[in-house]
């Protein structure tokens, strides 16, 4: 099936590890909302309209998308299996909403899985663009050479006063969504983060868990978003999220080293404690894995831990979640059944013990 290549644990582009500020800022995502001026927006429209959106836009990006080098393959996402469509969602191709597929949707995906265009999610057409490291520009670039090919051939829904409409009225506008997902363990060790998240709300940016709205920020992964489409423009808009983000890693840089020169020998001890658990244990919950990988992160880009592979735990990061978990393991796995395959993907992937170690087998 279409759908096989990107269900398998290999990383994509943006889990590369590489990039401007990379050892704080992980990825850099520009999401932008569509629609077509001839149907019925998605909570509106009938199912026949949801089909003729589909056939319409994966029309185009399926015959025009080598105009911008890139091959696209369309997932039916009505035809997908609940867990295939939730690994999607841990990878970051495609949200929760269209997971949940209440029309007929779909998601179009690039080959390294840098672009993914959601087809009937809450609005026509989602366009995201992915990029590792701190890419604020050359995401939005990528973004905008897609939108532009796509608006040749397709009539979006557009107002002179208020831009682009979309289904939720925050998003008219530019219907554009920037964020940049960052890695905050000392921000969140000192306390320091409790403070910083009131002030980036009180400026028009919102800060979220890795997964977006109404997700848990787990190892200290935040994600940092602009929350105002109306009224800026997409350079004012790219600007703000550039400065305040580069203000933050500023004071995740000092916080680090405040930490490594107030308490060396604590924070050396976190960090092998958490090294060890990663590459000893027998059972993980999602949790503890979370808050290990973070420790590890630090200590690699502390230069505490050498001769690790950052790409490796940026993977791990997503290669952890249940649903990745049971697909990789050809099976359903009850809560404690993921723990042992979590912790047995840590230890195979860090290459520190054998899957064949004695102990109860539980998967």
């Amino acid at each position: 099936m279409a759908i096989d290549r990107f269900l398998q644990p290999r990383a994509s582009s943006w889990m590369a590890n590489a990039g401007e500020n990379v050892d704080i800022a992980m990825s850099t995502r520009i999401r932008l909302a569509r629609n077509i001026s001839d149907f019925h927006f998605p909570y509106a429209f009938s199912e026949d309209e949801a089909l003729k959106v589909d056939k319409a836009i994966s029309a185009v990006l399926l015959d025009k998308g080598r105009e911008l080098d890139y091959n696209f393959t369309h997932i039916d996402i009505q035809e997908t299996q609940q867990l295939e469509r939730e690994v999607l969602v841990e990878k970051h191709l495609i949200s929760p909403y269209l997971a949940r597929g209440q029309h007929s949707g779909s998601v179009l995906l690039s080959d390294n899985e840098e672009l993914s265009i959601m087809v009937n999610e809450e609005d026509h057409l989602r366009i995201q663009s992915l990029q590792s490291g701190f890419h604020l520009q050359e995401a939005y670039q990528v973004a905008n050479r897609l939108d532009s090919l796509l608006e040749k051939h397709l009539s979006y829904a557009f107002h002179e006063k208020f831009g682009y409409l979309t289904s939720c009225p925050t998003n008219t506008g530019t219907g554009m969504r920037a964020s940049v997902m960052l890695h905050l363990p000392a921000l969140t060790m000192s306390h320091q983060i409790n403070r910083i998240i009131p002030a980036i709300s009180r400026i028009g940016m919102v800060v979220r868990g890795s997964y977006g709205e109404g997700s848990e920020a787990l190892g200290n992964v935040y994600q940092i978003s602009n929350q105002l489409t109306l009224g800026k423009s997409e350079h004012e808009i790219l600007q703000d999220l550039q400065n305040m983000t580069e203000q933050i890693i500023q004071q995740e840089r000092r916080a680090r080293e405040a930490i490594r020169s107030n308490s060396p020998i604590v924070l050396e001890d976190r960090i092998y404690r958490s090294l060890g658990t990663l590459t000893h244990s027998r059972l993980l919950t999602t949790e503890e894995a979370a808050k290990c990988l973070s420790d590890v992160r630090l200590g690699i880009d502390l230069k505490m831990i050498k001769d690790m592979d950052m790409s490796i735990l940026n993977e791990l990061m997503i290669f952890m979640q249940p649903a990745f978990l049971q697909q990789y393991s050809n099976k359903p796995l009850e809560p404690k059944e993921r723990d042992f395959a979590r912790a047995n993907l840590f230890r195979e992937r860090l290459n520190k013990e054998s899957l064949n170690d004695e102990g109860e087998d539980y998967v």
